[in-house]
């Protein structure tokens, strides 16, 4: 399918919208970019080669950010048209500088210290990466000890050591032993380096509705002050050690109030606002919460949602409840129940006496228990010490290189792992805190992001999606965008082609982790080449193997698919749950490996030719096909590009009702307006996957269904669609 680069002419360019004159020009800067890189290539079987070629193509900026999306499509696929990935790996779509990479944070920090860590081993921050990464697994003391000195974090009582490994029943150590701080305080005061003045922009925001007004500002220094106000109140209402949840959006109060109960040595209680009744009722008892911050209702996408009504529903924990609207509550409390207002001025509060002195803790003290999504069961509750945001916060400043005055959005909640990650992130290494108050799938979210002139933007691949398939950011400027960052679930190639492009392919930065990590084990990072859906290393001071069916390593250097293993040595890991047996959870039927045992954490992953690291998938989500172990993500990844009409598939198998080898059957939504043929999907789905894959696999079910179900954070759940196949398998056998 398609043609190679050199093939593409003006018709082709017309074709992907261009208009004649435009299609000329075009081709004729291509042609030139052709001739360039093949007078330069020393390759003796190709003219030129296809990444040299894209790099040169993406310098000049020959795509443009306004070009058509199918323009992209063509240029890149015919770039990569006879490209090989089983020899040469995954196509790269992003290369750093060697000017760009001594800018980056992680960049600055090698050129200071590598040459006295590495010796004549270092050359610059792109050739000795992968040293200076080892360097960080092998000699993790000296790499932390560096990267706290880049971060806002002060310590009122300095840590005896950075690593202590002579209790041999903590399977990581313990770090920074001794040590006492309130990392709330860390986030608010001014500091040199990073440097944080009391003028420095600390949120900026806009609601929904909104969008032609001037975004919303407010100073480290006023946000200290208001913190300081809600921990006044909270210490005179509540004692130190009491869990508090906050049940609402991620707006600028939500994280004034989050501070505020780290600064006064309470702990957070993180609940998604989508959640119903039942399950915020689950978390406030697990957690035993005392009371509860929440909304009446939620505004979004132009609708009210209620949201105190479900926390009434939930339980008769005490309420403090803010107006969504900025102004009067719009429902009637019960008697235990403050308004926001009420709330503030329950305790008398002189202005003078305003300051507060945050509540010091030993570092391992809990400061937030946040919740797995739940899929099997009770969800986990994982609670985080004033570790875990040190580490979200070290791992963004390195690989995402989020740098003083940059200006950070991500849409996310304080209910999942993205939200403290993302307000630690900003506040510890300098940047300012972007929010929406809103819904992130429309143009209002876009021109908040063109408008506040964000400089660093998170997302979930469904959301990228979205924005894609209803074309609702054309003609908004991102280019103002250095870095994206994804995670959450599998990325697919295509949009994040779209993505990319609209910030002349700035990289995108994936994430893969856990709220038990308190960030990623596997990262893109600035200083090297990206590619589409994949990830660049394991992030830094983190070392895995990926075990095969045997549960024995491969080696490093081998292209590979298996499931991971962490090595337990990881700064912000937890070492406990509150409702459910750590050990058995992610130690219990691991192998040791180099006088340690693994950790779990259940993620299938691929390692390419070049090293690259692509998700597969959860362990359970594997299937066996005649034999062969294969993923639910690679079924996919082949299905999606089967079929124009196709929005995103879900594989899954299993046995036949009266036994036999697994069924492997594909799941489909279409986009809005298309309609397609089972049968045909059938057919279409096993050529592209024997083609692709194997082929020995064949697609024996194609169900089209209009959304497919999923955890409150968006994580698809296969495991209802492999029970509704079941069910489907069973009543076809029965007639």
């Amino acid at each position: 399918m398609g043609k190679s680069i050199s093939d593409v002419g003006v018709e082709d360019l017309v074709g992907a919208g261009l208009s004649v004159e435009e299609a000329k020009g075009f081709q004729r800067h291509l042609k030139d970019s052709i001739f360039k890189v093949s007078r330069n290539s020393d390759n003796g079987e190709e003219p030129f080669d296809p990444k040299e070629l894209w790099r040169e193509l993406t310098a000049q900026k020959l795509l443009k950010p306004w070009h058509p999306h199918a323009l992209h499509q063509l240029i890149y696929y015919s770039v990569y048209h006879n490209y090989d990935e089983s020899t040469n790996g995954p196509p790269i779509y992003w290369f750093p500088s060697l000017y760009q990479s001594k800018n980056t944070n992680l960049g600055r920090l090698m050129e200071t210290h590598c040459p006295k860590l590495l010796g004549a081993l270092y050359k610059d921050p792109i050739a000795s990466f992968r040293q200076f990464h080892r360097f960080s697994v092998e000699q993790p003391e000296v790499y932390w000890s560096i990267v706290l000195d880049h971060l806002s974090i002060k310590f009122l009582k300095a840590p005896d050591c950075i690593l202590d490994t002579s209790d041999k029943s903590k399977h990581g150590g313990k770090w920074f032993p001794g040590s006492v701080l309130n990392i709330a305080e860390c986030c608010l005061i001014p500091s040199s380096c990073p440097k944080k003045e009391d003028d420095s922009l600390a949120i900026i925001w806009r609601n929904e509705g909104c969008d032609d007004l001037d975004v919303s500002q407010m100073t480290l220094r006023e946000l200290r002050e208001l913190v300081m106000l809600v921990a006044n109140v909270l210490a005179a209402k509540f004692s130190k050690g009491d869990a508090i949840a906050i049940d609402m959006p991620m707006t600028a109060t939500a994280v004034i109030i989050y501070l505020a109960i780290v600064l006064a040595g309470l702990v957070v209680v993180s609940i998604a606002d989508s959640f119903a009744a039942q399950e915020i009722a689950t978390r406030l008892r697990v957690s035993k919460a005392r009371a509860v911050f929440t909304q009446d209702f939620i505004l979004r996408g132009g609708r009210k949602v209620p949201l105190y009504s479900r926390v009434v529903e939930a339980a008769p924990y005490e309420a403090i409840v803010i107006p969504a609207s900025g102004k009067e509550l719009a429902v009637q409390l019960r008697c235990q129940d403050l308004s926001w207002n009420d709330f503030l001025s329950s305790v008398c509060i002189l202005p003078s006496s305003n300051y507060f002195t945050p509540a010091y803790q030993p570092i391992d003290s809990v400061t937030n228990i946040l919740f797995s999504s739940g899929t099997t069961g009770e969800p986990k509750a994982i609670p985080w010490t004033q570790h875990s945001p040190i580490r979200c916060a070290a791992d963004t400043w390195a690989h995402i290189d989020v740098q003083e005055g940059d200006v950070f959005c991500w849409p996310t909640n304080l209910g999942w792992v993205m939200g403290p990650i993302l307000l630690y992130s900003c506040f510890l290494s300098g940047g300012t805190l972007a929010l929406y108050h809103g819904s992130p799938l429309g143009r209002g979210f876009g021109k908040f992001i063109q408008d506040a002139g964000v400089t660093v933007l998170g997302t979930v691949p469904s959301l990228v999606k979205t924005w894609k398939s209803t074309g609702c950011m054309n003609g908004l400027n991102w280019t103002k965008i250095r870095t994206f960052a994804t995670t959450g679930e599998a990325s697919n190639i295509d949009d994040d082609l779209w993505l990319s492009s609209k910030a002349y392919y700035s990289p995108i930065v994936e994430c893969c982790g856990g709220t038990e990590l308190a960030s990623s084990y596997i990262q893109g990072n600035p200083l090297q080449p990206q590619a589409f859906a994949a990830f660049s290393s394991a992030s830094m001071s983190t070392s895995f193997v990926i075990l095969n069916e045997n549960g024995l390593p491969y080696p490093d250097d081998q292209a590979c698919v298996g499931e991971v293993g962490l090595f337990p040595h990881y700064m912000g890991a937890t070492n406990r749950l509150l409702n459910a047996d750590h050990e058995e959870v992610y130690f219990k039927g691991m192998p040791s490996y180099k006088g340690m045992q693994l950790r779990r954490h259940g993620d299938i992953i691929k390692r390419t030719i070049g090293g690259f690291l692509i998700v597969q998938g959860r362990a359970d989500d594997t299937m066996n096909l005649g034999g062969i172990k294969t993923s639910s993500v690679e079924i996919e990844r082949v299905c999606n590009q089967a079929h124009d009409g196709i929005l995103e598939t879900a594989a899954v198998s299993t046995p036949p009702p009266n036994g036999g080898p697994e069924l492997l059957a594909v799941f489909v939504v279409l986009k809005e307006g298309i309609r397609a043929d089972p049968d045909l999907l059938t057919m279409k789905f096993s050529r592209a996957i024997q083609s692709n894959l194997n082929p020995l696999f064949k697609v024996s079910f194609v169900k089209i269904v209009p959304e497919f179900p999923r955890t409150a954070s968006n994580k698809l759940l296969r495991r209802v669609l492999r029970d509704q196949l079941k069910q489907e398998l069973n009543i076809r056998s029965k007639i």
